[in-house]
């Protein structure tokens, strides 16, 4: 074995990163706080501290096609949106398959990573872990977070006045688990997020009110989409982020506004972003617009100020005998074993190359993997930042010089601050950051290559789904089945809708919409040059 690589965490990040420790030939050691593997994924009935916490009824955002380990594909049956305990189970089964649970140690929580006297010439760590009240010191090589970023609640007290005067309950949504105990009672969820719709939506069945406080607003979109097929199938793909990066931002704007509302017009609901250009990640629930249709949740601005038993809005309107706030506020990054400021850098902003690599160390022993948020699955994210981290680590891959990592931060910042905002300056384009990241270690699939030399397959890589399959086609970690997986990924979509047979399933004709969308401008200026003759 070569370098030892020390790992924190075994989620998908954890697991991601053991694996492309061992196809690099590392030694991976991976300290999971806990006693199973899953992260986020593996629920528990109740909050634990230090760890990502769900609620019983999550399901997952992205299909199944667009979230799985690029050469694990979930099994044909399983639906396109999973629960989260389905999602677990395949989890497990990729740790067995890839024989990844031995390099885990579970129970075990790292207390703290500190640069050994020598780092600025060997990069080395001193890893201190406790086990069984037990603490012991091991020197690592190098060393890669994947602790996610749920688990440290962002739990803005301070920006609501008279709240220390409110006697009702106050929480964050991390502790909330199922709707049983909110029956008959007044709820108001702050927040405009997955998890505060999803929680409002859950608790407008049994509740006697639900109230959800936004203060800037969201895109609420669903995951059937056009014909019925998976939001990410179909939005997800190379040909549109074409579009976005080469039209005009007038013209690229309108046409983003105009799939937000598609389903139905945000200002009529109360949802419309303040910013609606903007391109911050959307809320995926199926069911919101409906329940403020039957009025069994509305929507309000934010809250001015509480009182003992209410919530005053910025409108002047009050919510009365509230029982319980739920803030679902989202979460803080946190890494409270190692000095901060080597990731904040400068303005106690993270300051991280390509979201992994901290610019200032003198080694680039020290990566973060699954920090970065973006319009795609985090399981292939997450695969191809260890792949490329690894090599970086192993010294296959090199990195820029202090200077010009600073400076693709900076641009890259303002890239986010012009389509994203301030809200979230760790947000990303999906696409542009695979390809990205793949390029650094040959992983990239060459389009126009593709088109001269199997036509078939490049249809469906720039035109379908940018799927997880694209990234093990060429390179190293290349993977054999990647080819059939793209051709045949439909066919999984479809298989677990067909458990009524009604005529042929219809798969989506990659061009036909284009060819829709194209026709008009074409008809248009054939018109004009009729009339002008």
């Amino acid at each position: 074995m070569g370098k030892r690589v020390a790992i924190i965490g075994a989620g998908v990040s954890g697991l991601a990163t053991i694996r492309s420790c061992l196809e690099e030939g590392l030694e991976p050691t991976c300290f999971e706080k806990s006693e199973d593997i899953g992260g986020l994924w593996k629920f528990s009935d109740h909050a634990e501290e230090g760890r990502a916490s769900i609620y019983q009824s999550v399901f997952s955002n992205s299909s199944k096609e667009m979230m799985c380990f690029p050469d694990f594909p979930y099994p044909d049956h399983f639906p396109n949106f999973m629960h989260n305990n389905k999602i677990q189970e395949y989890i497990t089964v990729f740790a067995k398959e890839k024989d990844l649970l031995k390099y885990i140690q579970f129970k075990t929580l790292v207390s703290s990573v500190n640069k050994r006297p020598d780092f600025s010439v060997t990069g080395q760590w001193d890893v201190t872990t406790e086990r069984d009240g037990k603490k012991e010191s091991t020197i690592f090589d190098a060393v890669l977070i994947c602790s996610g970023h749920h688990v440290y609640p962002n739990l803005p007290k301070e920006s609501f006045p008279g709240l220390k005067l409110f006697k009702g309950k106050c929480f964050h949504s991390r502790e909330y688990k199922e709707p049983g105990i909110f029956k008959g009672k007044r709820v108001l969820v702050i927040g405009l997020g997955n998890s505060g719709c999803d929680i409002a939506t859950e608790l407008s069945r049994t509740a006697k009110q639900v109230i959800i406080s936004s203060r800037s607003g969201s895109w609420v979109i669903s995951r059937v989409w056009d014909d019925g097929y998976p939001w990410d199938m179909v939005f997800v793909n190379r040909f549109e982020t074409f579009l976005k990066n080469n039209l005009p931002k007038a013209i690229s704007d309108w046409w983003y506004k105009k799939k937000m509302n598609a389903k139905f017009k945000h200002e009529n609901y109360g949802l419309m972003p303040l910013n609606g250009t903007l391109r911050k990640e959307p809320v995926f629930n199926d069911e919101l617009p409906a329940c403020i249709l039957c009025g069994t949740v509305s929507i309000k601005p934010n809250v001015k100020e509480f009182t003992e038993t209410s919530a005053i809005f910025e409108d002047g309107t009050v919510f009365e005998a509230i029982d319980c706030v739920i803030f679902a506020t989202g979460y803080g990054y946190a890494y409270p074993f190692f000095d901060e400021s080597i990731i904040k850098s400068r303005n106690n902003e993270i300051t991280l190359f390509k979201d992994i690599f901290p610019p200032s160390l003198e080694k680039p022993t020290l990566g973060i993997i699954g920090l970065v948020q973006s319009l795609g699955a985090a399981i292939p994210t997450v695969d191809l930042q260890a792949r490329w981290a690894v090599k970086v680590v192993k010294g296959t891959c090199t990195l820029p010089s202090i200077t010009d990592m600073m400076n693709d931060i900076d641009k890259k910042m303002r890239e986010r601050l012009k389509w994203f905002g301030t809200s979230n300056t760790m947000q990303t384009d999906y696409i542009n950051y695979m390809d990205e990241l793949a390029s650094f270690i040959g992983a990239k699939p060459n389009i126009p290559w593709l088109f001269l030399t199997d036509p078939k397959l490049a249809v469906e890589v720039f035109f379908g789904p940018c799927s997880p399959y694209q990234f093990r086609l060429v390179g190293p970690g290349k993977w054999p089945g990647a080819r059939k997986a793209i051709l045949t990924q439909w066919d999984r979509t479809l298989k677990p809708m067909k458990t009524r047979a009604v005529g042929t399933p219809l798969k989506p004709c990659l061009l036909c919409r284009w060819v829709r969308l194209l026709a008009l401008p074409i008809l248009v200026v054939a018109i004009f040059l009729a009339w002008i003759q």
